[in-house]
C-alpha cells in the first residue's frame, strides 16, 4: 500500500514526538529541524540560520535588534533556539512545524517591542523565535506608486528605497528609523505627515500573511475583514506577515524642519499650552511639530535643572510658506529664518530621527538602532488642552527623576476625518498623543525606582487624558494595563487593555481572531483572545 506524503509526514511526526518525549529538550530542536528539513523543497543552511544557546553567535542574534536591554537581562526567558528564514517558504515551514510540534513561537520583524514580546516569553516556556532580519526586500514601483516592503526590512531602508527611485515620493511611516516595518504598520504606525496622509496603515494597499495553517494569503484570500484586522490591530495575533504592498505619496522637492528649544524660565508653561490649541487644529496640514520635553542643567556650577520643551517641525515645503503660516497660526515660538534648513524629504526624516547633519542616507541601509536603553513606557491621548496648572505639577515630577523624556505629537488634519473604525487603531479625534519613557543606562541600577515613578507620573495625569476607556497606543504595549494568561484568557480581562488599545474596535478583532485562529496558536502577553469554545456555542 503506497502511503500519501502527508501520511508519510505525520508517522515521522509521530517518532519525532514519541523520541522527544524521552529525551532531554535539545530534541525538540533536533525535531524542529527534522520538520523543517522534510517540508522544504531546497536545503536549509542549518549553520548560518539556527542558532541555539550553545551556538556562539547565539547572543549577538538574540541582542541584534532589541531595543529594550530591559529584556535582556540574564533573569529574563531566553529562546531554546533562533531560527532566521531566508525565504518566505522556511517561514511557512517554521509555523507548519511548531503548530506539528507543540512548539511556541514568537516572531521578530525589527525588535522595538516596547515589552520584548517578539523575542521575550513571560508567560510561557519554552519557546522559539522566528526572526524575520533577512527579509528585508524592498521593491520599489514608481510608475504605479507603490512598494512591495518584506516584513523584516527596517522603514529607514524602505525611506531609503524610495528616495533613491525619487525625490518626490514619500510614506507616512514611523520617525525612528530602525523599526521593522512588520511589527510597526500592525499597530498602525504614526509619522510626522500623519497629518496630511494618515497613518502608514491608512496607506497599505495590499498583504502577505501566514495564516495559522501555513498558508500564505493576500489581501483577495484573505478577506476584507482580517486584512482590516492586520491594519492596526496589533502584532502577532493572526498571523506572520511576510510583505506589506505600500502606497506611496507625494512629498515637495524642498522639505523644511526646524527646532525651537524653549525653557521654564524662557516661557515653556505659556507657550506648551498654546501649541495645545494651535498645533492639531489651526495648522496647516503640511506642517507638524512635535514637543520632546525632558530635565535639563540649568546651571552648570550647582547643578540646578530645569525644564527644557524641544519644538521639532517639518513642514512640507519651503522656508518662506512656512514663516507664513507659523505667523498666521503660532507666532508664540517666533520662529524664524534662521532656525530652518531646507532639505529634502529624506534628509528631513533623518533629522527627525536625530541623525547629525551630513550623515550620509546611506547609514539607514544598516538598519540599526540609533541607541539602546533600559526603559519602561507608556501612552496617553489627549482631547482638551492641559491647563497651566496642570503642567506645572508635570514639570515637578518630571524633576523628580533621573533621565525621563516625555513626547507630544499633534494630530488633526486628515486624521480626525478618517472614522474610528476604519481601521482597528481608533485614536482620530485627539488634539495629540503623549509617550512618557524614563530610562536608565546600567543593568544594576534600581529598575523598581524608575518603573514606580512613570507609574505615579501615569497616575498624577488621570484627571487630563482621555477617559472610559483611558486610551493607549497598542505600538507603545504597557503590560500594566494587563496580561494574557498562558492560553485561556477570557474576554473580560483582555478587555482591560484591548479597550484602551481599540475601544469599539476590540470585538471585531476577537471576532475575527476567533474566525482565523480559534485554537489561539499565535499568542504572547497582549494578543487578542478568541472567543472560548463555550461562548462561541452560545453566540451561535
Amino acid at each position: 500500500m503506497m502511503l500519501s506524503n502527508s501520511s508519510v509526514f505525520s508517522l515521522l511526526l509521530l517518532i519525532l514526538l514519541s523520541s522527544s518525549s524521552a529525551q532531554p529538550p535539545f530534541s525538540k530542536q533536533n525535531s524542529f529541524i527534522q520538520c523543517l528539513s522534510y517540508q522544504s523543497k531546497a536545503s536549509i543552511p542549518f549553520s548560518t540560520t539556527f542558532f541555539t544557546p550553545n551556538s556562539s553567535a547565539f547572543t549577538t542574534v538574540l541582542n541584534s535588534t532589541a531595543q529594550n536591554l530591559r529584556y535582556l537581562v540574564p533573569s529574563k526567558p531566553k529562546p531554546e533556539f533562533i531560527f532566521t528564514p531566508t525565504h518566505d517558504s522556511q517561514v511557512q515551514n517554521a509555523v507548519i512545524c511548531s503548530k506539528q510540534l507543540g512548539i511556541h513561537l514568537r516572531v521578530r520583524s525589527g525588535g522595538h517591542d516596547y515589552e520584548g514580546l517578539s523575542y521575550v516569553s513571560q508567560i510561557e516556556t519554552p519557546f522559539i523565535v522566528v526572526d524575520l532580519a533577512k527579509l528585508r526586500s524592498v521593491n520599489v514601483d514608481i510608475q504605479a506608486n507603490s512598494a512591495w516592503i518584506q516584513a523584516g526590512a527596517t522603514i529607514g531602508e524602505v525611506y531609503y528605497r524610495i528616495a533613491e527611485k525619487s525625490r518626490t515620493h514619500g510614506f507616512p511611516a514611523g520617525l525612528c528609523t530602525s523599526l521593522g516595518v512588520g511589527g510597526h504598520i500592525t499597530g498602525g504606525a504614526y509619522g510626522t505627515m500623519m497629518r496630511k496622509y494618515g497613518l502608514a496603515a491608512d496607506n497599505v494597499l495590499d498583504a502577505r500573511i501566514i495564516d495559522v495553517n501555513g498558508k500564505i494569503l493576500d489581501r483577495k484570500t484573505m478577506g476584507e475583514d482580517l486584512f482590516w484586522a492586520i491594519r492596526g490591530g496589533g502584532g502577532a495575533s493572526f498571523g506572520i506577515i511576510l510583505w506589506w504592498k505600500i502606497k506611496l505619496v507625494p512629498v515637495p522637492s524642498t522639505v523644511t524642519v526646524f527646532t525651537v528649544s524653549k525653557t521654564l524660565e524662557q516661557g515653556a508653561t505659556k507657550l506648551l499650552h498654546r501649541w495645545q490649541q494651535v498645533a492639531a487644529t489651526k495648522l496647516d496640514k503640511d506642517l507638524n511639530i512635535r514637543v520632546m520635553i525632558q530635565p535639563t542643567v540649568a546651571d552648570s556650577k550647582s547643578g540646578k535643572r530645569t525644564v527644557t520643551t524641544l519644538y521639532q517641525g517639518q513642514f512640507l515645503g519651503g522656508v518662506k510658506r512656512l514663516l507664513n503660516v507659523m505667523q498666521t497660526g503660532f507666532p508664540e515660538l517666533n520662529l524664524t529664518i534662521k532656525d530652518c534648513t531646507q532639505t529634502s524629504w529624506l534628509k528631513s526624516v533623518m533629522y527627525i530621527a536625530g541623525y547629525a547633519t551630513g550623515t550620509p542616507p546611506q547609514v539607514l541601509l544598516q538598519g540599526k538602532p540609533t541607541f539602546k536603553s533600559y526603559f519602561k513606557a507608556k501612552s496617553d491621548f489627549v482631547k482638551d488642552p492641559i491647563p497651566e496648572t496642570g503642567l506645572e505639577g508635570l514639570w515637578k515630577r518630571l524633576l523628580e527623576e533621573t533621565a525621563p523624556l516625555i513626547i507630544w505629537n499633534p494630530y488633526g488634519g486628515v486624521m480626525s476625518k478618517i472614522s474610528e473604525s476604519a481601521l482597528p487603531f481608533p485614536h482620530r479625534e485627539v488634539l495629540f498623543k503623549i509617550q512618557y519613557l524614563t530610562t536608565w543606562q546600567a543593568a544594576n541600577e534600581n529598575e523598581a525606582k524608575h518603573i514606580n515613578w512613570i507609574r505615579k507620573l501615569y497616575n498624577y495625569m488621570a484627571p487630563y487624558v482621555t477617559k472610559s476607556p483611558r486610551q493607549a497606543y497598542v505600538n507603545y504595549r504597557d503590560l500594566d494595563l494587563g496580561i494574557n494568561k498562558k492560553k485561556n484568557t477570557s474576554i473580560t480581562e483582555a478587555s482591560a487593555w484591548g479597550n484602551r488599545y481599540f475601544k469599539g474596535n476590540f470585538d471585531r478583532l476577537i471576532k475575527i481572531k476567533t474566525k482565523v485562529d480559534p485554537h489561539n496558536f499565535f499568542r504572547h502577553e497582549q494578543s487578542i483572545p478568541p472567543l472560548a469554545l463555550q461562548a462561541r456555542r452560545t453566540r451561535n
